[in-house]
């Protein structure tokens, strides 16, 4: 509940604020630029964009399939250049960058920053963010979250022509040099199912199509859907022999039929889910969001919609889909599926009396049971991550992928970032590991006892045996290597900061055009100034006798063209999730402003 006044509108903030830009370091170095080492002064006479990023985060994928067309239309004057910034410790290594860069089609620079340099240098609070630089070497804007293409567009060409004018605009060829292609059968393959054949279909991620492997996990027998696909994820049998295929990048569902070849769309209109668009209806007619997995359970099939965090169900007899579980806002929390909170899950797999869930982004293990309520097996929340076995209540994963339920009751885990395929029996409440020394496994398939797991790093599918024995590994823990913010105790100040883009307004047509949603872990941190609101600032009540916690913030903005003689202004949704690391001192600041879109005045 906010008892504040509404705060008046605010004059607009002075454009081009004059911010010199921080170097770019990374101890990482540079990729796709055929080995050159680049520095900031290699970019002056073009505008530079930013792109805080880290490749776990589905919000950062969006935003790197929004600039696609900016980057094409601006190739001579406008450079982006991605600075990958991990949130988990598997990211920091050299080697998964280069292979994330490979497999979401980065076709720019990107500055492998491990220790977080050039993200602190920047201020950076969120993945993903977008600063732009113009070409005399100022930062002129800062955007978190996705949403904000139209505004760094109109930027864009506002600085081409104000550059091109002062004579300051220096064209030609960006530094992107692209990597030598490898041959492989697969590359980077995310979900597999059994045919009744015997062979494996597998959807072939980076490649945009699915491929039938032979019985062995080998041998090509067809590839499917070429030009209809666009990273295509999780696949899901039905009763009547034919597949559904989560065709992610364009939110969409595909249902392929083994026996005549063909594919048709049953679900999503290939638009991105945002607030406020319609939860339920028509299945053709209803956006959806980065579906990233699929099962078919209780009459419907279920879909890990990684994108907006929820769980959404599609029915076959009906046509339609709803929304099955799940807030929209990012975190763990259970209890009945309306209430929910779940983090980018990617994984399904169901039995009976459970719809197992590998929600990534809280390195979880969850279930859901026939009444709707939402179980935590394993896991704890958004910043606790490691490879450790025994009590599930102190185990720990790494953005798990891929969930696969086992004959005797217990779940295989597809422990993605530990390179690791573990186990948890629920009889005993006891998580094992099962094997190491795989290279991100996403998915597992049982097949006459044995498991046939997709390492997606290594673009195959691996045989194993199941072990009677559990593999003994070396337990280790880890949490975000992003520093708190140092916060003043009593009362903090909360602005989201918020510009509408040049030639826009905020959206009041229909009632208020912003939302502020304010929680934190634990939840005695907050005394007061939690819940939603529709103002862009909050006064928080810190709890005096706690010394750290987590403040989890959603804000969104809706702004439109400011043309009063267009009866139909193009409007455009802003929207970001901050989970913010604070630590209480005296020495600490009283004011956390966080950037949605602007610059912090």
């Amino acid at each position: 509940m906010n008892d504040a006044a509404p705060a008046p509108t605010p004059a607009p903030a002075p454009r081009r604020a004059r911010v010199r830009a921080p170097e770019l370091i990374g101890k990482g170095g540079w990729i796709n630029t055929g080995g050159k080492e680049l520095k900031l002064a290699d970019f002056r006479g073009r505008t530079l964009i930013l792109d805080f990023w880290t490749f776990c985060c589905v919000n950062c994928l969006h935003v790197l399939d929004e600039l696609r067309d900016l980057e094409e239309k601006h190739r001579d004057t406008l450079v982006i250049v991605g600075v990958h910034s991990p949130k988990f410790v598997h990211e920091a290594e050299h080697q998964a960058v280069v292979d994330a860069v490979e497999r979401y089609e980065v076709h720019h620079p990107v500055l492998d920053d491990p220790e977080l340099a050039t993200w602190k240098q920047y201020a950076v609070r969120a993945w993903p963010t977008l600063v732009v630089i113009d070409p005399e070497g100022y930062v002129v804007a800062q955007h978190a979250g996705e949403g904000h293409a139209n505004a760094i567009r109109t930027l864009v060409e506002e600085l081409e022509a104000e550059h091109e004018a002062k004579g300051t605009l220096r064209r030609g060829d960006g530094p992107y040099v692209a990597p030598e292609p490898v041959a492989t059968d697969l590359r980077f393959p995310g979900k597999a199912v059994l045919l009744p054949s015997g062979n494996f279909l597998v959807s072939d991620t980076t490649r945009h199509q699915l491929v039938e492997l032979a019985a062995d996990g080998e041998t090509v027998v067809r590839r499917i859907g070429e030009g209809v696909f666009r990273e295509p994820q999780g696949l899901a049998q039905l009763p009547d022999g034919s597949i559904v295929v989560a065709d992610t990048v364009h939110h969409a569902l595909r249902r392929y039929d083994p026996a005549t070849g063909v594919i048709e769309r049953i679900a999503g209109t290939g638009k991105q889910w945002w607030q406020g668009s319609p939860t339920s209806g028509p299945a053709l007619d209803v956006d959806l969001s980065s579906p990233w997995d699929v099962a078919w359970w209780r009459g419907k099939v279920w879909i890990a919609m990684a994108g907006v965090h929820q769980l959404w169900t599609y029915d076959p007899a009906t046509g339609t889909v709803e929304v099955a579980a799940g807030t929209t806002n990012e975190g763990l929390v259970d209890g009945p599926a309306a209430e929910a909170w779940f983090a980018q899950p990617s994984g399904l797999s169901a039995t009976e009396d459970r719809l197992w869930i590998a929600d990534s982004e809280t390195s979880a293990l969850r279930w859901i049971d026939p009444d709707g309520v939402v179980h935590t097996a394993v896991g704890t929340g958004l910043f606790d991550f490691g490879h450790r076995d025994g009590d599930a209540g102190q185990a720990l994963l790494q953005h798990p992928l891929g969930v696969t339920a086992l004959p005797d009751g217990s779940v295989a885990v597809s422990d993605t970032y530990n390179h690791a395929l573990r186990r948890y029996d629920p009889a005993s409440g006891e998580v094992t590991t099962l094997a190491t020394d795989l290279r991100e496994p996403s998915d597992a398939v049982l097949v006459d006892g044995d498991i046939v797991v997709v390492e997606s790093a290594r673009h195959r599918l691996t045989r194993l045996r199941l072990p009677e024995e559990a593999v003994q590994v070396e337990a280790v823990a880890h949490r975000t290597r992003r520093e708190a913010t140092e916060v003043a105790p009593g009362r903090l100040r909360l602005d989201v900061v918020f510009q509408a883009p040049n030639g826009q307004k905020l959206d009041e047509r229909y009632g208020p055009s912003t939302r502020l949603l304010v929680s934190s872990t634990p939840p005695e941190l907050l005394l007061a100034g939690g819940g939603t609101g529709t103002d862009l600032f909050r006064e928080l009540d810190l709890h005096p006798e706690l010394t750290e916690g987590v403040l989890h913030v959603s804000a969104m903005a809706a702004s439109c063209d400011d043309d009063p003689e267009n009866e139909y202004p193009a409007c455009h949704v802003h929207q970001q999730d901050w989970g913010v690391p604070v630590k209480v001192t005296e020495a600490g600041v009283s004011r956390l402003p966080l950037i949605l879109a602007g610059m912090d005045a």
